[in-house]
């Protein structure tokens, strides 16, 4: 008698090879009211373009901000957005890019491949091409900009600083969205969009503040994007947050292929899974999903002015 097939083996220890971390998660349950994923990558994602839009919008997720990180993703996404009706595009150096430009280092987000000159020069001829992506109609943001010091080191902090306040220089000038990463860096990120004067939509992307942070947000009137994280065992500090943040300026992300929510983290994240995330942030919330989706809907796209 032939053996019965089986998910799992002795030779595999009896894990599932659905659970093999390189395997797509399901596409979760449709939403009933469509909504926008506020920032993803999908430059660096497992499918394709159309692929990935196709998935998305069969569960509800109709839009999606294609985010930029060096001067070669920020060309894309603008190329992308230009090509496909539900993309819309932001555009930046990411603050970890700054110091690599400065020193020439091409590892990190760099695309060139070979390491390049260096020096402010080459710093100020990235920026001037965010600048002229930024004029851009399909470009609806500058971001992610702002300050990383989880990676960057004191040597890189003044590089750092001096993109965030060029980045926001760019977005009052082009009247677009600020999309903001904030890692490590909080109380100098707000002292900084206190002293340029922020621009008139500013979004936290992947919001990782506290409640009392989020207060401060919501007195500026900054928008938080809440990623899949907030689903994380560890990171009640983020559904604090969420549970203070007021509703009219909250956004949901993927920041995909990053930061898959929970049961699937480790596995590739992408466009499709932000029902899972939104469904947990209305738990998180106590309000149906129809009503987080309706306000994150409005939300994004007053943000972002499309």
């Amino acid at each position: 008698m032939a053996a019965t097939a089986s998910n799992s083996s002795p030779a595999d220890g009896g894990r599932k090879k659905n659970d093999d971390k390189n395997v797509p998660p399901p596409l979760p349950a449709p939403l009933s009211v469509p909504v926008a994923d506020s920032h993803t990558h999908l430059d660096m994602a497992h499918d394709s373009v159309e692929d990935a839009l196709a998935k998305a919008a069969s569960v509800g997720v109709t839009t999606v901000i294609q985010v930029g990180c060096d001067v070669a993703g920020s060309r894309w996404a603008a190329e992308t957005a230009a090509a496909h009706e539900a993309v819309w595009a932001a555009v930046a150096l990411h603050p970890n890019e700054a110091p690599r430009i400065v020193h020439g280092d091409p590892d990190g987000w760099s695309r060139q491949g070979a390491r390049q000159p260096g020096g402010d020069a080459a710093l100020e001829d990235a920026l001037a091409e965010i600048d002229r992506l930024a004029a851009l109609p399909h470009v609806r943001g500058v971001g992610e900009t702002g300050l990383d010091f989880f990676r960057t080191g004191p040597e890189g902090k003044a590089a750092q600083e001096h993109s965030f306040r060029r980045h926001i220089d760019i977005a009052k000038r082009h009247g677009k969205a600020l999309v903001i990463h904030d890692r490590e860096a909080h109380d100098d990120v707000l002292r900084v969009l206190r002293e340029e004067g922020a621009p008139e939509r500013v979004v936290f992307h992947c919001y990782s503040g506290d409640a009392e942070m989020a207060k401060t947000c919501a007195e500026a009137g900054y928008y938080m994007s809440f990623a899949g994280n907030v689903t994380f065992k560890n990171a009640q500090p983020l559904r604090d947050a969420l549970a203070v943040a007021p509703l009219d300026l909250v956004l949901v992300e993927t920041d995909a292929p990053f930061l898959t929510p929970a049961p699937y983290r480790g596995r590739p994240n992408a466009p499709y899974l932000i029902p899972v995330t939104l469904r947990a942030m209305a738990a998180v919330r106590g309000i149906h999903e129809d009503a987080l989706a309706t306000a994150v809907a409005a939300n994004t796209a007053r943000a972002f002015g499309y």
